[in-house]
C-alpha cells in the first residue's frame, strides 16, 4: 500500500465555508428539519466568523414543550 498524502487549500476551503451555494444548501436543509419538526419551528441562516450556520429553533411555547418533552426536534434531524 502506498501512502496518500492530502494538502488542503486552506483559502478554498475558507472560501467555500462561507459561500452562498453553501448557505443555499444548508438553508434547504433546515427548512425540511423545521417542516418534520411541525407548526411553531423556525430556521435561519447566518454567518458566524469563519462560517455560515444554519439553526432550527421552537418559534413557541407550545413547540417548545413538545420538543423538550418528546424530542420533536431531534427525531426531525433523524429524519
Amino acid at each position: 500500500m502506498s501512502k496518500v498524502v492530502v494538502k488542503l487549500n486552506t483559502s478554498g476551503v475558507r472560501e467555500l465555508l462561507k459561500s452562498s451555494e453553501l448557505r443555499d444548501g444548508l438553508a434547504e436543509t433546515a427548512h425540511k428539519i423545521a417542516v418534520r419538526a411541525g407548526e411553531g419551528h423556525e430556521y435561519d441562516t447566518k454567518y458566524m466568523g469563519t462560517r455560515v450556520i444554519a439553526s432550527v429553533y421552537t418559534d413557541s411555547t407550545q413547540a417548545y414543550h413538545d420538543a423538550i418533552n418528546n424530542n420533536k426536534l431531534l427525531k426531525a434531524v433523524q429524519g
